[in-house]
């Protein structure tokens, strides 16, 4: 069962040895791992785990990143979750297609553990900021409706 009180990064890359570095370069943050191995059961993962944050790699079996990024964004359910694209793409016509996608920050590969650690680091404060921002907008939502 998902620990409610630490973030949750979900690792999705079909290539066991990326995944396994991506592991070890947060191994020392206090966060919970889940691995999803292609498109489709990244999207699956995504609802049952419930990310914070997504490692995504574009190519993938059965669905590409761009896909998975794309219906992630565009579902209500799970558009807030913070999308980190991690390519060996790096064309700019790559990475204007994973800013249309909807990700929220991309990574090039061979990624470096300063900079993968720095990024998700921060998109986990975002995460967390936007979250306790939208539970004071209900709260006052709230309070205006009792009035």
């Amino acid at each position: 069962m998902a620990d409610k009180n630490r973030d949750r990064v979900l690792i999705a890359d079909d290539n066991e040895a990326n995944v396994e570095l991506l592991e070890a370069y947060l191994s020392d943050m206090d966060v919970e791992v889940a691995v999803a191995i292609d498109g489709q059961d990244t999207l699956d993962k995504a609802a049952s785990f419930q990310p914070d944050l997504i490692l995504l790699d574009v190519m993938m079996p059965k669905l590409s990143g761009f896909e998975v990024c794309q219906k992630l964004k565009s579902d209500p359910a799970t558009k807030g979750i913070m999308i980190l694209m991690v390519t060996a793409l790096n064309e700019h016509g790559d990475m204007e297609r994973a800013v249309d996608a909807g990700t929220d920050d991309f990574l090039s590969k061979p990624v470096d553990k300063v900079s993968l650690v720095k990024r998700v680091e921060n998109m986990l404060k975002l995460r967390n900021v936007t979250d306790e921002l939208e539970r004071l907008r209900r709260y006052i939502e709230q309070m205006e409706a009792e009035r």
